[in-house]
C-alpha cells in the first residue's frame, strides 16, 4: 500500500494519534504525517503511506491555508483556547472594521514570529512544550515566515463587547504559528488575545474537499477499495519543477547516476526538482550538484519501488 491519504483530522487528536490509528486501520507500520497539527485544530492533514513516506518532507515544505478565529480581551498560556488565562483587559471602546483591516494588512508579507512555549520547536534538543510543562522558561528562536494573504471573514463595520471575536482566512508559508499570529493581531490593537478556533483548509495542495474521514477510510478498507482514498505520489510533488526525461536517461536516474546539467534544467543550487519519465511518472528527485559545476545529483530515487 503506497500513496498519499488526505485525512480530515478531527478535534482532540494529535497528528501522532492520527498516524497511530491509521496504522491499525491500514494494517501497516509505514505511515507518516506531514506536519504537526495541535489537538484543538481540525482540517487537512496529508498522510504518507508506504514508500510515499520518502516525500513527506516535500509536502511539509509546501504552503498552507487556515480559517481561524481570534478573541480579543484575554490571552492564554498556550495562545489558544486550551490554555489558562494569563492577562485580561476589558475592551472599553468599539473597534472599527478599518482598524482591523489595517492590522491584517500590516501582518501580510514577511514577518518575524517567536514560537509559543507550548510548541514542538526544539531548543537544546528538547521540545519547548517539555520546558513549559516543567515550568521552565527558555529563550526561543525568532523565525521569519511569510503571510501571503489575510482575509477578514466578518462583515461587521464596528466590533463591540467585553471580548471581541472575529474570523479570518490566512495563506502562509511553512513554520507559521497561527496562534502567535492571533496574539500579534491583539498586540497591534493594544489588547491581549488568543486563537479561539482554527481549521486548516489547505496543505500541500490538498483541500477540505479532497479529505477522507477515519470512518470513510475504514469503509474503503472493508471493501478493498484502497485506490479510492490513496492518491499517487505525484500529487505531493506538484509544487516542485518537473523535467521530463527519455527512457534511456530514466535508466541512469533509476541507478542514482550523477548527470550533466542540460539547458532544460534551470534551477538554483539546492532547489529540488522532479525527474519524470515519458509517462509522467515521477521517478526521482534531483538537485544541482553543490560542488561540481555543470552536474546534477539524486536526492531521492523511488520509481523502481513504486
Amino acid at each position: 500500500m503506497n500513496g498519499i491519504l488526505p485525512l480530515w483530522k478531527p478535534k482532540g487528536m494529535t497528528s501522532h494519534d492520527c498516524v497511530f490509528k491509521l496504522r491499525k486501520i491500514l494494517k501497516t507500520k509505514k505511515v507518516g504525517h506531514t506536519g504537526t497539527l495541535d489537538p484543538d485544530v481540525t482540517g487537512v492533514l496529508p498522510i504518507c503511506i508506504g514508500r510515499a513516506t520518502k516525500i513527506a518532507e516535500y509536502l511539509t515544505e509546501a504552503g498552507k491555508a487556515y480559517e481561524g478565529e481570534v478573541t480579543l480581551g484575554f490571552s492564554t498560556t498556550t495562545e489558544d483556547a486550551s490554555g489558562e488565562k494569563v492577562e485580561e483587559k476589558t475592551i472599553g471602546e468599539s473597534i472599527s472594521r478599518e482598524r482591523i483591516l489595517e492590522v491584517l494588512k500590516s501582518l501580510t508579507g514577511k514577518i518575524e514570529q517567536t514560537p509559543p512555549m507550548f510548541s514542538a520547536v526544539k531548543v537544546n534538543g528538547k521540545k519547548l512544550y517539555e520546558y513549559a510543562r516543567a515550568g521552565i522558561e527558555v529563550e526561543r528562536p525568532t523565525r521569519e515566515v511569510t503571510i501571503y494573504d489575510i482575509t477578514l471573514l466578518d462583515d461587521r463595520t464596528e466590533f463591540i463587547g467585553d471580548t471581541i471575536s472575529f474570523r479570518f482566512r490566512v495563506k502562509c508559508s511553512k513554520g507559521t504559528y497561527i496562534r502567535t499570529l492571533a496574539v500579534m493581531m491583539g498586540e497591534k490593537l493594544g489588547l491581549p488575545a488568543h486563537m479561539s478556533d482554527l481549521t486548516r483548509i489547505e496543505s500541500a495542495g490538498f483541500k477540505l474537499e479532497d479529505c477522507f474521514t477515519f470512518a470513510e477510510v475504514e469503509a474503503f478498507m472493508e471493501t478493498g477499495h484502497t485506490d479510492d482514498f490513496l492518491l499517487p505520489l505525484e500529487r505531493g510533488l506538484f509544487h516542485l519543477p518537473k523535467f521530463k526525461i527519455s527512457d534511456k536517461v530514466a535508466k541512469k536516474v533509476l541507478n542514482g547516476a550523477v548527470l550533466e546539467q542540460t539547458g532544460d534544467v534551470a534551477v538554483d543550487k539546492g532547489e529540488p526538482f522532479v525527474m519524470v519519465d515519458p509517462s509522467d511518472k515521477a521517478i526521482a528527485i534531483y538537485q544541482v550538484h553543490p560542488t561540481k559545476e555543470g552536474l546534477i545529483k539524486p536526492v531521492k530515487v523511488f520509481a523502481q519501488e513504486l
